[in-house]
Protein backbone atom coordinates (compact mmCIF):
# COMPACT_ATOMS: atom_id res chain seq x y z
CA UNK A 1 0.00 0.00 0.00
CA UNK A 2 1.41 3.41 -0.99
CA UNK A 3 2.43 6.19 1.39
CA UNK A 4 -0.42 8.37 0.09
CA UNK A 5 -2.96 5.86 1.39
CA UNK A 6 -1.94 6.89 4.89
CA UNK A 7 -1.36 10.62 4.38
CA UNK A 8 -4.81 11.11 2.86
CA UNK A 9 -6.25 10.07 6.23
CA UNK A 10 -4.36 12.83 8.05
CA UNK A 11 -7.12 15.40 7.60
CA UNK A 12 -9.79 13.17 9.15
CA UNK A 13 -7.43 12.22 11.99
CA UNK A 14 -6.55 15.84 12.76
CA UNK A 15 -10.18 17.00 12.54
CA UNK A 16 -11.16 14.42 15.14
CA UNK A 17 -8.04 14.78 17.29
CA UNK A 18 -7.44 18.53 17.57
CA UNK A 19 -10.37 19.31 19.91
CA UNK A 20 -9.26 16.38 22.10
CA UNK A 21 -5.71 17.74 22.10
CA UNK A 22 -6.89 21.21 23.13
CA UNK A 23 -9.10 19.69 25.81
CA UNK A 24 -6.34 17.50 27.20
CA UNK A 25 -3.88 20.36 27.10
CA UNK A 26 -6.43 22.24 29.16
CA UNK A 27 -6.56 19.49 31.76
CA UNK A 28 -2.76 19.31 31.88
CA UNK A 29 -2.52 23.09 32.09
CA UNK A 30 -4.32 22.97 35.43
CA UNK A 31 -1.28 21.17 36.86
CA UNK A 32 1.23 23.18 34.82
CA UNK A 33 -0.33 26.48 35.92
CA UNK A 34 -0.09 25.30 39.52
CA UNK A 35 3.59 24.46 38.97
CA UNK A 36 4.41 27.81 37.36
CA UNK A 37 2.53 29.92 39.93
CA UNK A 38 3.71 27.88 42.92
CA UNK A 39 7.28 27.68 41.55
CA UNK A 40 7.57 31.43 42.06
CA UNK A 41 7.07 30.87 45.79
CA UNK A 42 10.20 28.67 45.97
CA UNK A 43 11.66 25.23 45.16
CA UNK A 44 10.25 23.68 48.38
CA UNK A 45 6.70 24.67 47.43
CA UNK A 46 7.22 23.39 43.88
CA UNK A 47 8.56 20.08 45.19
CA UNK A 48 5.52 19.79 47.53
CA UNK A 49 3.07 20.32 44.67
CA UNK A 50 5.08 17.83 42.60
CA UNK A 51 4.88 15.19 45.34
CA UNK A 52 1.18 15.83 46.01
CA UNK A 53 0.22 15.75 42.34
CA UNK A 54 2.24 12.57 41.80
CA UNK A 55 0.09 10.70 44.32
CA UNK A 56 -3.18 12.16 43.06
CA UNK A 57 -2.23 11.56 39.43
CA UNK A 58 -1.72 7.84 40.04
CA UNK A 59 -5.34 7.62 41.17
CA UNK A 60 -6.48 9.89 38.35
CA UNK A 61 -4.78 7.64 35.81
CA UNK A 62 -6.85 4.70 37.06
CA UNK A 63 -10.04 6.72 36.60
CA UNK A 64 -9.08 8.03 33.16
CA UNK A 65 -7.91 4.61 31.99
CA UNK A 66 -11.09 2.93 33.21
CA UNK A 67 -13.32 5.48 31.51
CA UNK A 68 -11.73 4.80 28.10
CA UNK A 69 -13.80 1.59 28.00
CA UNK A 70 -16.85 3.73 27.23
CA UNK A 71 -15.47 5.17 23.98
CA UNK A 72 -14.96 2.01 21.86
CA UNK A 73 -18.37 0.59 22.88
CA UNK A 74 -20.08 3.88 22.00
CA UNK A 75 -18.06 4.22 18.77
CA UNK A 76 -18.92 0.68 17.68
CA UNK A 77 -22.59 1.24 18.54
CA UNK A 78 -22.60 4.54 16.65
CA UNK A 79 -20.90 2.91 13.64
CA UNK A 80 -23.54 0.18 13.62
CA UNK A 81 -26.38 2.74 14.22
CA UNK A 82 -27.32 0.89 17.42
CA UNK A 83 -28.74 3.63 19.65
CA UNK A 84 -29.64 1.22 22.47
CA UNK A 85 -25.99 0.18 22.84
CA UNK A 86 -24.85 3.81 22.86
CA UNK A 87 -27.40 4.76 25.53
CA UNK A 88 -26.55 1.75 27.67
CA UNK A 89 -22.77 2.33 27.47
CA UNK A 90 -23.21 5.99 28.44
CA UNK A 91 -25.49 5.42 31.43
CA UNK A 92 -23.59 2.43 32.79
CA UNK A 93 -20.25 4.14 32.22
CA UNK A 94 -21.29 7.34 33.99
CA UNK A 95 -22.55 5.36 36.98
CA UNK A 96 -19.30 3.39 37.24
CA UNK A 97 -17.20 6.57 36.90
CA UNK A 98 -19.10 8.22 39.77
CA UNK A 99 -18.55 5.25 42.07
CA UNK A 100 -14.90 5.02 41.02
CA UNK A 101 -14.29 8.74 41.67
CA UNK A 102 -15.54 8.40 45.25
CA UNK A 103 -13.43 5.29 45.77
CA UNK A 104 -10.24 6.89 44.43
CA UNK A 105 -10.68 9.94 46.68
CA UNK A 106 -10.82 7.60 49.67
CA UNK A 107 -7.73 5.70 48.54
CA UNK A 108 -5.67 8.90 48.08
CA UNK A 109 -6.66 10.16 51.52
CA UNK A 110 -5.58 6.89 53.13
CA UNK A 111 -2.33 6.80 51.10
CA UNK A 112 -0.84 10.01 52.51
CA UNK A 113 1.26 8.23 55.16
CA UNK A 114 3.22 6.59 52.33
CA UNK A 115 5.10 9.87 51.91
CA UNK A 116 6.85 9.25 55.24
CA UNK A 117 7.95 5.78 54.11
CA UNK A 118 9.58 7.17 50.97
CA UNK A 119 12.22 9.28 52.68
CA UNK A 120 10.87 12.46 51.12
CA UNK A 121 12.20 15.78 52.53
CA UNK A 122 10.33 16.67 55.76
CA UNK A 123 9.60 20.27 54.71
CA UNK A 124 8.12 19.02 51.43
CA UNK A 125 5.82 16.51 53.18
CA UNK A 126 4.56 19.18 55.59
CA UNK A 127 3.35 21.31 52.67
CA UNK A 128 2.16 18.43 50.48
CA UNK A 129 -0.14 16.74 53.03
CA UNK A 130 -2.93 19.37 53.24
CA UNK A 131 -2.55 20.04 49.51
CA UNK A 132 -3.35 16.37 48.76
CA UNK A 133 -6.59 16.51 50.77
CA UNK A 134 -8.13 19.12 48.48
CA UNK A 135 -6.66 18.01 45.17
CA UNK A 136 -7.62 14.42 46.05
CA UNK A 137 -11.23 15.56 46.46
CA UNK A 138 -11.11 16.95 42.91
CA UNK A 139 -10.80 13.34 41.68
CA UNK A 140 -14.55 12.94 42.09
CA UNK A 141 -15.53 15.59 39.49
CA UNK A 142 -12.57 14.62 37.26
CA UNK A 143 -13.61 10.97 36.91
CA UNK A 144 -17.30 11.89 36.48
CA UNK A 145 -16.23 14.32 33.76
CA UNK A 146 -14.38 11.47 32.05
CA UNK A 147 -17.65 9.56 31.76
CA UNK A 148 -19.17 12.45 29.80
CA UNK A 149 -16.01 13.03 27.78
CA UNK A 150 -15.53 9.42 26.67
CA UNK A 151 -19.19 9.23 25.63
CA UNK A 152 -18.85 12.40 23.52
CA UNK A 153 -15.57 11.13 22.00
CA UNK A 154 -17.24 7.86 21.03
CA UNK A 155 -19.91 9.85 19.21
CA UNK A 156 -17.11 11.73 17.34
CA UNK A 157 -18.16 14.94 19.12
CA UNK A 158 -14.74 15.85 20.46
CA UNK A 159 -15.16 19.63 20.62
CA UNK A 160 -17.17 19.62 23.84
CA UNK A 161 -14.22 18.49 25.92
CA UNK A 162 -12.24 21.36 24.41
CA UNK A 163 -14.89 23.94 25.35
CA UNK A 164 -15.12 22.60 28.91
CA UNK A 165 -11.34 22.56 29.34
CA UNK A 166 -10.97 26.17 28.15
CA UNK A 167 -13.74 27.30 30.51
CA UNK A 168 -12.17 25.39 33.40
CA UNK A 169 -8.68 26.79 32.81
CA UNK A 170 -9.77 30.41 32.65
CA UNK A 171 -11.58 29.94 35.95
CA UNK A 172 -8.60 28.09 37.44
CA UNK A 173 -6.04 30.78 36.55
CA UNK A 174 -8.22 33.53 38.04
CA UNK A 175 -8.79 31.66 41.31
CA UNK A 176 -5.11 30.72 41.56
CA UNK A 177 -3.98 34.30 41.01
CA UNK A 178 -6.11 35.65 43.83
CA UNK A 179 -5.65 32.83 46.35
CA UNK A 180 -1.97 31.86 45.89
CA UNK A 181 -0.61 35.41 46.13
CA UNK A 182 -3.36 37.04 48.24
CA UNK A 183 -4.47 39.61 45.66
CA UNK A 184 -7.11 42.24 46.58
CA UNK A 185 -8.97 41.25 49.79
CA UNK A 186 -8.28 37.50 49.38
CA UNK A 187 -5.94 35.75 51.87
CA UNK A 188 -2.47 34.62 50.73
CA UNK A 189 -2.89 30.81 50.83
CA UNK A 190 0.18 29.70 48.87
CA UNK A 191 -0.11 26.15 47.56
CA UNK A 192 -3.48 25.71 49.32
CA UNK A 193 -4.81 28.44 47.03
CA UNK A 194 -3.72 26.32 44.05
CA UNK A 195 -5.49 23.29 45.54
CA UNK A 196 -8.76 25.18 46.04
CA UNK A 197 -8.53 26.57 42.51
CA UNK A 198 -8.22 23.01 41.19
CA UNK A 199 -11.29 21.79 43.09
CA UNK A 200 -13.53 24.68 42.05
CA UNK A 201 -12.48 24.67 38.39
CA UNK A 202 -12.87 20.88 38.00
CA UNK A 203 -16.31 20.90 39.62
CA UNK A 204 -17.43 23.72 37.31
CA UNK A 205 -16.05 21.77 34.36
CA UNK A 206 -18.38 18.82 35.00
CA UNK A 207 -21.43 21.04 35.34
CA UNK A 208 -20.56 22.87 32.11
CA UNK A 209 -19.95 19.61 30.21
CA UNK A 210 -23.35 18.23 31.26
CA UNK A 211 -25.01 21.45 30.12
CA UNK A 212 -23.31 21.36 26.70
CA UNK A 213 -24.02 17.70 25.92
CA UNK A 214 -27.62 17.69 27.16
CA UNK A 215 -28.48 20.56 24.80
CA UNK A 216 -27.09 18.82 21.69
CA UNK A 217 -29.94 17.65 19.41
CA UNK A 218 -28.16 14.43 18.48
CA UNK A 219 -27.54 13.53 22.12
CA UNK A 220 -30.79 14.61 23.78
CA UNK A 221 -32.26 11.12 23.47
CA UNK A 222 -29.52 9.79 25.78
CA UNK A 223 -30.24 12.30 28.56
CA UNK A 224 -33.92 11.54 29.14
CA UNK A 225 -35.72 9.00 31.31
CA UNK A 226 -32.74 7.56 33.12
CA UNK A 227 -33.72 4.84 35.57
CA UNK A 228 -31.70 2.48 37.74
CA UNK A 229 -33.97 -0.27 36.43
CA UNK A 230 -32.09 0.08 33.12
CA UNK A 231 -28.81 -0.91 34.77
CA UNK A 232 -27.86 -4.42 33.63
CA UNK A 233 -25.12 -6.67 34.93
CA UNK A 234 -24.13 -7.64 31.38
CA UNK A 235 -23.17 -4.07 30.38
CA UNK A 236 -21.52 -3.39 33.74
CA UNK A 237 -19.40 -6.52 33.23
CA UNK A 238 -18.54 -5.51 29.66
CA UNK A 239 -17.35 -2.04 30.69
CA UNK A 240 -15.41 -3.40 33.66
CA UNK A 241 -13.82 -6.11 31.46
CA UNK A 242 -12.53 -3.39 29.11
CA UNK A 243 -12.00 -0.66 31.68
CA UNK A 244 -10.05 -2.55 34.32
CA UNK A 245 -7.20 -3.63 32.01
CA UNK A 246 -7.20 -0.17 30.39
CA UNK A 247 -6.87 1.45 33.80
CA UNK A 248 -4.00 -0.90 34.63
CA UNK A 249 -2.23 0.05 31.39
CA UNK A 250 -2.38 3.72 32.27
CA UNK A 251 -1.54 3.00 35.90
CA UNK A 252 1.63 1.12 34.98
CA UNK A 253 2.89 4.04 32.89
CA UNK A 254 1.85 6.83 35.24
CA UNK A 255 3.18 4.93 38.25
CA UNK A 256 6.56 4.66 36.54
CA UNK A 257 6.67 8.42 35.99
CA UNK A 258 5.46 8.98 39.55
CA UNK A 259 8.21 6.70 40.81
CA UNK A 260 10.62 8.97 38.95
CA UNK A 261 9.33 11.83 41.12
CA UNK A 262 9.86 9.77 44.28
CA UNK A 263 13.31 8.58 43.21
CA UNK A 264 14.20 12.21 42.55
CA UNK A 265 13.10 12.93 46.13
CA UNK A 266 15.88 10.63 47.35
CA UNK A 267 18.31 12.89 45.50
CA UNK A 268 16.98 16.07 47.17
CA UNK A 269 14.31 18.71 46.68
CA UNK A 270 16.16 20.41 43.79
CA UNK A 271 16.26 17.18 41.80
CA UNK A 272 12.59 16.68 42.59
CA UNK A 273 11.69 20.19 41.43
CA UNK A 274 13.75 19.75 38.23
CA UNK A 275 12.01 16.44 37.56
CA UNK A 276 8.64 18.17 37.86
CA UNK A 277 9.64 20.88 35.39
CA UNK A 278 10.78 18.36 32.78
CA UNK A 279 7.72 16.21 33.43
CA UNK A 280 5.42 19.22 32.98
CA UNK A 281 6.96 19.93 29.56
CA UNK A 282 6.79 16.27 28.48
CA UNK A 283 3.17 16.05 29.68
CA UNK A 284 2.19 19.01 27.51
CA UNK A 285 3.52 17.46 24.31
CA UNK A 286 2.16 14.04 25.31
CA UNK A 287 -1.35 15.48 25.13
CA UNK A 288 -0.97 15.73 21.34
CA UNK A 289 -0.31 12.01 21.22
CA UNK A 290 -3.24 11.38 23.58
CA UNK A 291 -5.54 13.31 21.24
CA UNK A 292 -4.39 11.20 18.30
CA UNK A 293 -4.87 8.10 20.46
CA UNK A 294 -8.55 9.02 20.88
CA UNK A 295 -8.82 9.54 17.11
CA UNK A 296 -7.35 6.06 16.59
CA UNK A 297 -9.72 4.53 19.16
CA UNK A 298 -12.83 6.17 17.68
CA UNK A 299 -12.03 5.54 14.01
CA UNK A 300 -10.89 1.98 14.64
CA UNK A 301 -14.05 1.38 16.71
CA UNK A 302 -16.22 2.73 13.87
CA UNK A 303 -14.52 0.45 11.34
CA UNK A 304 -14.87 -2.52 13.67
CA UNK A 305 -18.60 -1.78 13.92
CA UNK A 306 -18.76 -1.76 10.10
CA UNK A 307 -16.65 -4.94 9.85
CA UNK A 308 -14.04 -3.28 7.60
CA UNK A 309 -10.68 -4.49 8.93
CA UNK A 310 -8.67 -3.49 5.86
CA UNK A 311 -9.63 0.16 6.25
CA UNK A 312 -9.30 -0.19 10.02
CA UNK A 313 -5.60 -1.03 9.65
CA UNK A 314 -5.02 1.76 7.13
CA UNK A 315 -6.65 4.34 9.40
CA UNK A 316 -4.67 3.15 12.42
CA UNK A 317 -1.34 3.20 10.60
CA UNK A 318 -2.07 6.72 9.37
CA UNK A 319 -2.42 7.83 13.00
CA UNK A 320 0.85 6.05 13.90
CA UNK A 321 2.66 7.90 11.11
CA UNK A 322 1.12 11.23 12.09
CA UNK A 323 2.20 10.91 15.73
CA UNK A 324 5.78 10.11 14.69
CA UNK A 325 5.90 13.33 12.67
CA UNK A 326 4.35 15.45 15.44
CA UNK A 327 6.50 14.08 18.27
CA UNK A 328 9.69 14.38 16.22
CA UNK A 329 8.96 18.09 15.79
CA UNK A 330 8.46 18.46 19.55
CA UNK A 331 11.66 16.55 20.22
CA UNK A 332 13.62 18.97 18.04
CA UNK A 333 12.03 21.94 19.85
CA UNK A 334 13.03 20.46 23.21
CA UNK A 335 16.62 20.16 22.03
CA UNK A 336 16.66 23.75 20.77
CA UNK A 337 15.02 25.26 23.88
CA UNK A 338 16.23 22.98 26.69
CA UNK A 339 18.18 25.79 28.41
CA UNK A 340 15.33 28.30 28.14
CA UNK A 341 12.23 26.29 29.15
CA UNK A 342 13.09 25.71 32.86
CA UNK A 343 13.22 29.49 33.43
CA UNK A 344 9.45 29.63 32.86
CA UNK A 345 8.89 27.80 36.15
CA UNK A 346 11.20 29.69 38.52
CA UNK A 347 11.70 33.26 39.70
CA UNK A 348 15.40 33.94 39.09
CA UNK A 349 15.04 37.45 40.59
CA UNK A 350 14.55 35.91 44.04
CA UNK A 351 18.06 36.24 45.50
CA UNK A 352 17.24 34.03 48.51
CA UNK A 353 16.34 31.12 46.21
CA UNK A 354 18.99 31.88 43.57
CA UNK A 355 21.39 29.04 44.45
CA UNK A 356 18.62 26.41 44.56
CA UNK A 357 16.95 27.72 41.42
CA UNK A 358 20.22 27.71 39.46
CA UNK A 359 20.76 24.04 40.33
CA UNK A 360 17.15 23.18 39.44
CA UNK A 361 17.51 24.79 36.01
CA UNK A 362 20.79 22.97 35.33
CA UNK A 363 19.26 19.57 36.14
CA UNK A 364 15.96 20.26 34.34
CA UNK A 365 17.67 21.34 31.10
CA UNK A 366 19.45 17.96 30.91
CA UNK A 367 16.24 16.04 31.64
CA UNK A 368 14.46 17.91 28.85
CA UNK A 369 17.09 16.61 26.42
CA UNK A 370 16.22 13.03 27.42
CA UNK A 371 12.51 13.88 27.11
CA UNK A 372 13.22 15.07 23.57
CA UNK A 373 14.34 11.56 22.67
CA UNK A 374 11.47 9.63 24.25
CA UNK A 375 8.79 11.85 22.68
CA UNK A 376 8.56 9.48 19.71
CA UNK A 377 8.38 6.25 21.72
CA UNK A 378 5.83 7.77 24.09
CA UNK A 379 3.66 8.93 21.20
CA UNK A 380 3.75 5.59 19.40
CA UNK A 381 2.88 3.51 22.44
CA UNK A 382 -0.16 5.59 23.35
CA UNK A 383 -1.68 5.72 19.83
CA UNK A 384 -1.17 1.98 19.35
CA UNK A 385 -2.88 1.41 22.70
CA UNK A 386 -5.76 3.58 21.44
CA UNK A 387 -6.06 1.45 18.29
CA UNK A 388 -5.98 -1.75 20.35
CA UNK A 389 -8.74 -0.42 22.61
CA UNK A 390 -10.71 0.41 19.46
CA UNK A 391 -10.73 -3.29 18.55
CA UNK A 392 -11.39 -4.03 22.24
CA UNK A 393 -8.11 -5.88 22.80
CA UNK A 394 -6.96 -4.99 26.32
CA UNK A 395 -5.68 -8.05 28.20
CA UNK A 396 -2.43 -8.80 26.34
CA UNK A 397 -1.55 -5.07 26.05
CA UNK A 398 -1.88 -4.86 29.84
CA UNK A 399 0.76 -7.57 30.24
CA UNK A 400 2.98 -5.86 27.65
CA UNK A 401 2.81 -2.50 29.45
CA UNK A 402 3.60 -4.08 32.81
CA UNK A 403 6.69 -5.82 31.44
CA UNK A 404 7.86 -2.74 29.52
CA UNK A 405 7.53 -0.30 32.42
CA UNK A 406 8.25 -2.41 35.49
CA UNK A 407 10.46 -5.27 34.29
CA UNK A 408 12.50 -3.12 31.87
CA UNK A 409 12.03 0.58 32.70
CA UNK A 410 11.95 0.72 36.50
CA UNK A 411 15.10 -1.34 37.23
CA UNK A 412 17.08 0.85 34.81
CA UNK A 413 15.72 4.04 36.41
CA UNK A 414 16.46 2.75 39.90
CA UNK A 415 20.01 1.61 39.18
CA UNK A 416 21.14 4.53 37.01
CA UNK A 417 19.42 7.13 39.20
CA UNK A 418 20.52 6.00 42.66
CA UNK A 419 23.71 4.04 42.00
CA UNK A 420 25.52 5.95 39.25
CA UNK A 421 26.68 9.57 38.78
CA UNK A 422 23.88 10.05 36.21
CA UNK A 423 21.36 10.62 39.04
CA UNK A 424 18.23 12.37 37.64
CA UNK A 425 19.32 11.80 34.04
CA UNK A 426 19.68 8.08 34.77
CA UNK A 427 16.11 7.97 36.10
CA UNK A 428 14.88 9.42 32.83
CA UNK A 429 16.95 7.02 30.73
CA UNK A 430 14.97 4.26 32.43
CA UNK A 431 11.73 5.98 31.39
CA UNK A 432 13.01 6.09 27.82
CA UNK A 433 13.82 2.35 27.88
CA UNK A 434 10.35 1.43 29.19
CA UNK A 435 8.50 3.58 26.66
CA UNK A 436 10.54 2.26 23.73
CA UNK A 437 9.89 -1.37 24.74
CA UNK A 438 6.15 -0.66 25.08
CA UNK A 439 5.97 1.03 21.66
CA UNK A 440 7.70 -1.87 19.93
CA UNK A 441 5.74 -4.73 21.46
CA UNK A 442 2.35 -3.02 21.30
CA UNK A 443 2.83 -2.35 17.59
CA UNK A 444 3.74 -6.01 17.01
CA UNK A 445 0.54 -6.99 18.84
CA UNK A 446 -1.60 -4.65 16.71
CA UNK A 447 0.00 -5.87 13.49
CA UNK A 448 -0.61 -9.52 14.46
CA UNK A 449 -4.28 -8.97 15.32
CA UNK A 450 -5.19 -6.95 12.24
CA UNK A 451 -3.47 -9.44 9.93
CA UNK A 452 -5.41 -12.21 11.64
CA UNK A 453 -8.78 -10.44 11.25
CA UNK A 454 -8.13 -9.61 7.58
CA UNK A 455 -7.03 -13.18 6.87
CA UNK A 456 -10.16 -14.59 8.55
CA UNK A 457 -12.37 -12.29 6.46
CA UNK A 458 -10.71 -13.31 3.21
CA UNK A 459 -10.77 -17.07 3.81
CA UNK A 460 -14.57 -17.42 3.43
CA UNK A 461 -14.40 -15.35 0.23
CA UNK A 462 -11.71 -17.67 -1.14
CA UNK A 463 -13.79 -20.72 -0.30
CA UNK A 464 -16.82 -19.25 -2.12
CA UNK A 465 -14.71 -18.65 -5.25
CA UNK A 466 -13.58 -22.28 -5.52
CA UNK A 467 -15.29 -24.22 -8.38
CA UNK A 468 -17.74 -26.85 -7.29
CA UNK A 469 -16.41 -30.41 -7.42
CA UNK A 470 -18.52 -33.28 -8.67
Amino acid sequence: MGFSAYTKEFRANITLAYPVIVGMLGHTLITVVDNIMVGRLGSTELAAVSLGNSIVFIAMSVGIGFSTAITPIVAQGDGAKNHATVRSAFHHGLLLCTVLGLFLFGVVTLAKPLMYLMNQPAEVIALASPYIDWVGFSLIPVVIFQGYKQFADGMSLTKYDMYAAIFSNVLHVVINYFLIYGIWFFPRLGIMGAALGTVVSRTAMVIYMHYLLSRNEKLKQYFHNFSFSEIKKSMLRKIVALGLPSSMQMLFEVALFTTAVWLSGFLGKNNQAANQIALSMASMTFMFAMGLSVAAMVRVGNNKGQGDYVNLRTVARSVFLLVIIVETIFGLLFVALHDFLPHLFLNMENTIQLTDNTEVISIASTLILVAAVFQISDGIQVVVLGALRGIQDVKIPTIITFIAYWVIGFPISFYLGLHTPLKGTGIWIGLLAGLTAAALFLYLRFNYLTNKHIRNQREPETLNLKPETK
